[in-house]
């Protein structure tokens, strides 16, 4: 009896710090200098450890890329198609001519630039994450010793830490709108909405030390509009909703995220489908514009990837988002992956196992860029509106823009896509003669 009345003393006592330190805070949207604190210190070590690591190395080490995007083990030949046609045209066909698309297979097959955008970034320098590099802790006696002190922080304060926030954050998200639901539709209930919804998402946020500096807040997203953002994580979402509120689009879950999904539809007008009706395309822009239509709800947040992409690329957008109408408010987000690695790649790691690398992590830390916002011309189809907005977002966010379909990740190649080379290949060999 006494080991249970000391452990609920200390639970207690535990329980209490964190809401008057970090909860209350957060609520109230004040910050009381412990994470910046926490920050300041951290950088310092990462700093120390990188010059640490660079004098502790005797032999020469590979270098390292210089960008996210040249983190490639082959050089390549940037040239499109059609100009390598064209040049192509100034002779008569030769065999020698077939060497272009020969090596442009073996560069797909050696490595192509789809695949490599589902896995985590490099990064410049070691972070004192064990999952980044497992030699680099051993390379001095010091280092291994800050490592270790960086494993015990980390798993034995930092994880209970953000897991007591993340379970404050989610009840109070699930149990706040739960009540204001019970609310009659009005304006009243639209304010508590968002107070709720701000303050949870404020924790949230705490509860993965989160950093993030929002640029541009005058272009922030208005009632009525659609704002699209490139993907990264399942926290994108909360990254925005610590700045402001927004109406969720996406499909019906079951389990924890169910709960969720239904306690937050009853106090904010979010848009969930179910799964037989997430495949009706027609069905889905009925719903989105009739909510668009009415300027004093939310503004819509959508991600139109589609899937999470590894931080360093922007791959195409789905049309369906532009073809709805209404005025797109387009937002750019960056991670430092210094810090930690927001990437979720959810054909090696499922939700739990993602949260606690999470969780485990130094800091999640990110800039987000309010773009201005952004409507489709007269001569504008979805797919053209649709690239605009993406390379606005690519060039805001520092990002490589791709064309492919981030359903890559998961499905092949479509016939289409190989028909088009085909059909290029066919009129080079038409133009120079060699086939009638």
């Amino acid at each position: 009896m006494e080991v249970l009345w000391a452990v609920g003393q200390v639970g207690a006592v535990w329980v209490a710090v964190v809401f008057g330190l970090i909860v209350l805070p957060s609520a109230l949207g004040i910050s009381l200098g412990i994470s910046e604190a926490y920050m300041w210190v951290l950088v310092k070590t990462l700093e120390w450890a990188t010059i640490r690591l660079q004098k502790g190395v005797k032999k020469p080490q590979p270098q390292m890329p210089q960008t996210p995007t040249a983190n490639g083990i082959i050089e390549r030949d940037e040239t499109p198609m059609e100009k390598e046609i064209a040049r192509l045209h100034r002779a008569d066909f030769e065999f020698s001519h077939i060497f272009y698309f020969c090596r442009k297979g073996f560069e797909a097959i050696v490595e192509d630039e789809v695949t490599q955008r589902f896995s985590s970034e490099e990064l410049l320098s070691w972070n004192l994450l064990t999952r980044t590099n497992v030699n680099f802790h051993y390379i001095s006696l010091r280092l291994t010793v800050v490592w270790v002190i960086g494993v015990i922080v980390r798993y034995c304060f930092l994880l209970p830490l953000r897991f007591t926030l993340a379970a404050i954050g989610i009840t109070s998200m699930i149990v706040g709108t739960t009540a204001v639901g019970q609310l009659p539709n009005g304006s009243v209930k639209n304010y508590l909405s968002e107070v709720v919804h701000l303050t949870c998402s404020r924790i949230l946020v705490r509860a993965l030390s989160g950093t993030i500096h929002y640029h541009n807040k005058e272009n922030r997203p208005q009632k009525g509009g659609i704002c699209v953002a490139n993907h990264t994580s399942p926290i994108d979402a909360i990254i925005l909703t610590n700045d402001g509120c927004y109406a969720m689009v996406g499909q019906v879950h079951g389990g924890l995220m169910g709960v969720i999904q239904r306690a937050t539809v009853k106090a904010c007008p979010h848009v969930w489908f179910e799964r037989s009706e997430i495949k009706d395309r027609h069905l889905v822009t009925k719903r989105l514009r009739e909510h668009v239509a009415d300027k004093s709800k939310l503004p819509i947040l959508i991600f139109p990837e589609g899937t999470c992409i590894n931080n360093t690329s922007v791959m195409m957008f789905k049309k369906g988002s532009f073809e709805i109408g209404g005025t797109i408010y387009p937002v750019a987000i960056k991670y430092d992956p210094q810090f930690g690695d927001a990437f979720w790649n959810s054909s090696k790691y499922n939700i739990v196992s993602y949260l606690l690398r999470i969780m485990t992590s130094w800091a999640i830390v990110c800039n987000v860029w309010y773009l201005p916002p952004m409507v489709r011309e007269e001569d504008e189809d979805a797919v053209q509106f649709a690239n605009r907005v993406r390379s606005a977002i690519a060039r805001q966010g520092g990002l490589t823009e791709l064309p492919w379909d981030g359903g890559l990740k998961r499905a092949k190649v479509k016939d289409t896509f190989k028909e088009e080379q085909q059909k290029n290949y066919s009129k080079m060999l038409v133009r120079n003669g060699s086939i009638g």
